[in-house]
């Protein structure tokens, strides 16, 4: 915040203040009398008059409190522009202080189940502890993945058996980690559009839709040139590169023809972030145990 904006929010907080303070006093001060009194104010609504009394005692003195209570409020704690306040706290903080708390009240309770492998986290008796799992993954990986882990267009769906880089408890806890970077490349300029049309049927066909024969006959030859160094001679994908099987008609993008041909021709780049800074070892490993059963019933 500047300099001008900072006094600018301090002079019209202030001057609030003080002016309610002012106007507080000032009606006391015109009050005709100090104490209850038969006399009236002189006017009427609907036959309804009303008594010329002071304010009660108690409400002028807590008044006066409020007043006490914001100028020592605003002292000690921000609300002046960019004074941060005598005791210097922040909403910052305090969320370290509590996150601080809480990592030393759960620590033994992460240790425990980081001890045991995510096969056995799948038992009945480590309930509690996949529950756990379930939570934090609701915490950071919902927002792609899906409350489910059904995932989304872009994000894989986590539930079934078709994984990218490989559905090992230790693959997918690498994954969490460190993060993915999966990218194709565009073949649009190399195959031209009726190119990137003919590959578009040809891998169509290879989960069983129905496509025009000819294009694909036409693009088995180019993707058998262009495309298995990565998805392999018999398209079912190589998990260490992170090229998806496409004869399963399981789509990450989407498996229309259009949508096939968008991706051959102008690529794709999917990225997930790495969880290592952000997640303890203990908590990969929970989050990694509930990704594990999703498709593991």
């Amino acid at each position: 915040m500047s300099a001008f904006w900072s006094a600018w929010v301090s002079v019209i907080t202030l001057a609030v203040i003080l002016g309610c303070t002012w106007l507080l006093f000032a009606t006391r001060k015109s009050q005709k009398f100090n104490d209850t009194t038969e006399e009236k104010v002189g006017h009427a609504f609907d036959g309804i008059e009303e008594y010329d009394n002071p304010l009660p005692q108690w409400w002028f003195k807590m008044f006066l409190g409020t007043v006490i209570f914001g100028l020592v409020y605003l002292v000690l704690y921000p609300g002046l522009g960019s004074f941060q306040g005598l005791l210097g706290w922040t909403s910052h903080n305090q969320w370290e202080e509590e996150m601080a708390h809480a990592e030393e009240v759960y620590k033994p309770v992460f240790a425990k189940y980081a001890a045991i492998s995510v096969e056995e986290l799948q038992l009945p008796e480590n309930e509690k502890g996949l529950k756990m799992g379930q939570r934090m993954f609701g915490n950071n990986c919902a927002v792609c993945h899906g409350s489910a882990g059904t995932g989304a267009h872009g994000f894989p769906n986590l539930t079934d058996n078709d994984w990218l880089y490989g559905g090992a408890p230790a693959t997918i806890k690498a994954t969490i980690t460190n993060g993915r970077n999966g990218g194709m490349p565009p073949w649009g300029a190399v195959l031209g559009e009726e190119g990137v049309r003919d590959v578009a049927s040809y891998v169509l066909s290879l989960s069983g839709q129905e496509v025009d024969k000819d294009a694909a006959a036409r693009g088995q030859g180019q993707f058998q040139a262009l495309c298995t160094a990565c998805h392999g001679t018999d398209a079912k994908g190589v998990q260490m590169l992170g090229a998806p099987n496409l004869t399963d008609n399981i789509w990450l993008y989407g498996g229309t023809f259009e949508k096939v041909a968008h991706t051959i021709r102008n690529g794709r780049a999917g990225m997930m972030p790495a969880h290592k800074d952000l997640l303890s070892d203990e908590k990969i490993h929970l989050i990694t145990a509930y990704v594990y059963s999703l498709s593991n019933k």
